[in-house]
């Protein structure tokens, strides 16, 4: 017990930063600390996927894969792994190069296209309109990872690109998936966790300005914004799902395709069918 209680973070001594700005120890604890939430939540989901509401699992699979890569994405970034250094320029007296964590955005490829099919499904719109939030999702990500791997000004254009995606994107959800959310029975739930995801959104620009992008705060303080932005996007997301989907009518969203395959509400199922005599079922007992 007490080689554990001596043991402390060595992360940055196996895996040493290269670069003027870097990740600090206080900052890997931190890191340390998401990346357990992560876990956390994702063994909660798939604890209650075993379960799940109305025999489905289609919003379990969706924040699995989200939270898994999540934690995947902050152990690297805990033990120091998963960056690049970028030259910076002297904004705020902070020159030299910086530690710019390309595995954040791997884990945003994931994660926010995730929680765009969560909410695109819960909407009720069609599955052109998911398909294109799901994409514009990933052109926001890609043009913000390009920006902070820019070392001069047209940072700013691929910025501006990004954040004109991620307006398309909240435009969509708030206006189409509204509407749609009405017509099925989903909207007020639909609206709270839309609200929500728009509220955080809209803080990550504000946060990739600071960090990646403009340089004026160090790298620890930016994981400390991320972390709380990340935390609250997926993770307590998840939860807020789980708690939720107990009230929702599936078969007036369609839902019904992870325990039966995709049947159209109203299809035939033969696994639906009462069992006939003989334990034969469907057309097979004619």
């Amino acid at each position: 017990m007490a080689i554990l209680l001596e043991r402390g973070n060595d992360a940055l001594k196996v895996n040493p930063p290269g670069s003027e700005q870097t990740l600090t120890t206080n900052g890997s604890n931190w890191l340390w600390a998401v990346t357990a939430v992560f876990l956390l939540v994702f063994l909660a989901v798939w604890a209650l996927s075993f379960k799940p509401t109305h025999n489905e699992r289609i919003f379990h699979y969706i924040f699995k894969v989200a939270l898994l890569t999540g934690g995947i994405a902050y152990f690297a970034m805990a033990s120091d792994l998963g960056w690049a250094g970028v030259p910076q320029t002297n904004e705020q007296d902070r020159g030299g190069s910086r530690q710019v964590f390309w595995a954040k955005y791997v884990y945003w490829v994931v994660a926010f296209p995730a929680v765009a099919l969560a909410l695109g499904l819960l909407s009720g719109v069609s599955w052109a309109t998911i398909v294109f939030n799901v994409f514009v999702a990933w052109i926001w990500v890609v043009a913000y990872l390009v920006a902070a791997f820019t070392t001069t000004n047209y940072k700013w254009g691929f910025f501006v690109f990004g954040t004109v995606a991620l307006a398309c994107l909240l435009l969509t959800m708030l206006t189409t998936g509204a509407s749609a959310a009405k017509r099925v029975g989903s909207r007020t739930h639909y609206l709270a966790l839309t609200g929500w995801t728009a509220l955080l959104w809209l803080l990550y620009p504000i946060a990739f300005g600071l960090s990646d992008g403009g340089n004026r705060i160090g790298v620890t303080q930016s994981f400390i914004f991320f972390g709380i932005l990340d935390v609250l996007m997926v993770p307590v997301l998840a939860a807020a799902f789980m708690f939720l989907a107990r009230r929702w009518d599936y078969s007036t969203l369609n839902l019904h395709f992870t325990q039966y395959g995709r049947v159209a509400r109203g299809g035939h199922v033969v696994e639906k069918e009462p069992a006939a005599a003989g334990g034969v079922t469907g057309p097979a007992a004619a």
